[in-house]
């Protein structure tokens, strides 16, 4: 694609800045009250009263009665708005695990469906160390207490809920893509224009049937009106091991080096502490996230844990053909996550 046919300026609310957004906490930050807190606990003895798997949870087996028009609003902002919010306040400590994982994939499934995190199923995702380590090709970073790097997941929607925060570091931090267009548009035509090439992404050891060990999904496409970011920095790397992966051009490089520059940059980027109990709901299509590396608590039933949502959502954006490749169906609302041949969707609580 030629940068110079592309627009000139992204404007709308997604297209923030971090130290913008840093002044502003009362556009993405959510208080929970003590009647928001009880509508989602009455919701979440409803659907554990049916007995079934956390993993089956619908919009009606989590019958909200007031909070459900707050969803409504956070699903416009999501889709629509700024791109992300964090909810704050519920009270995991007094839960048990199934309490908060009720909670958690009810409020999921207001605002969409839930997808397959893995190639086990998993629509529940436990995000902690376990020791593995983040320079084998086969780790997914998350298992790690590695520092990541901005990156999307393969779903419209993430969504994380705290249940315990490290001892030191681990800081969720967040970038407009949009505003990374923005500066490179301005700085570097040249550069951003390699970053609509297809450029091969590591899958990291889940294949879906019939497909190469490696996406060809450019880091950035312009499709039906709209920016779409598709960015691991650490996945592209890794890629260049599969000889049958286009190989990264000096051009390439010097591209993917300064949006990461820029996504670094803590003028444009945004840190917060989620703190046990905050629910944070990001939208991958305009958003890049990343965490910081922990060190964690040496007791185990101390440690850094987060629980994990990706969530298709009705009514969003229409994706390039080339999405094919990581969601399978690119069909708004169904579309999203990991799925292998064997694949059982369920909620695992540990």
């Amino acid at each position: 694609m030629n940068a110079m046919s592309l627009p000139r300026k992204l404007s709308g609310p997604a297209a923030w800045t971090g130290s913008d957004m840093q002044s502003r906490p009362q556009d993405w930050l959510t208080e929970l009250s003590a009647s928001d807190i009880a509508d989602l606990e009455q919701a979440a003895r409803h659907y554990l009263s049916l007995g079934r798997d956390i993993g089956e949870i619908s919009k009606a087996g989590f019958p909200l009665r007031s909070f459900g028009q707050h969803l409504e609003v956070l699903k416009h902002k999501l889709l629509h708005g700024i791109g992300f919010e964090v909810l704050r306040g519920l009270p995991v400590e007094t839960y048990s695990q199934e309490m908060a994982a009720a909670i958690f994939c009810g409020v999921g499934a207001h605002l969409g469906s839930a997808r397959s995190q893995n190639a086990a199923g998993h629509i529940l995702g436990h995000v902690r160390n376990v020791g593995a380590d983040p320079n084998d090709p086969n780790v997914r970073i998350y298992q790690t207490n590695a520092r990541q790097s901005f990156h999307t997941d393969s779903a419209d929607v993430v969504g994380l809920l705290c249940l315990r925060e490290a001892m030191e570091g681990g800081d969720s931090l967040l970038v407009s893509a949009e505003t990374i267009y923005n500066r490179m548009r301005d700085e570097r035509p040249d550069l951003l224009q390699r970053l609509f090439d297809p450029i091969a992404t590591d899958r990291r050891g889940e294949i879906p049937d019939g497909m190469k060990a490696f996406m060809t999904i450019p880091p950035l496409s312009w499709h039906d009106g709209k920016l779409t970011v598709f960015y691991q920095r650490q996945y592209i790397d890794s890629a260049q091991r599969f000889p049958e992966a286009m190989r990264l051009t000096p051009e390439h490089v010097e591209a993917l080096d300064m949006f990461d520059a820029l996504a670094n940059d803590p003028h444009l980027h945004l840190t917060m502490r989620l703190k046990p109990g905050d629910m944070q709901f990001v939208y991958n299509h305009s958003q890049l996230h990343d965490r910081t590396g922990f060190i964690d608590w040496p007791e185990p039933e101390r440690r850094r844990h987060l629980l994990r949502l990706w969530l298709s959502i009705e009514g969003d954006r229409e994706l390039p053909d080339c999405f094919r490749q990581r969601y399978g169906s690119i069909e708004t609302g169904n579309r999203g996550g990991i799925i292998t041949t064997n694949t059982k969707l369920h909620a695992p609580l540990d």
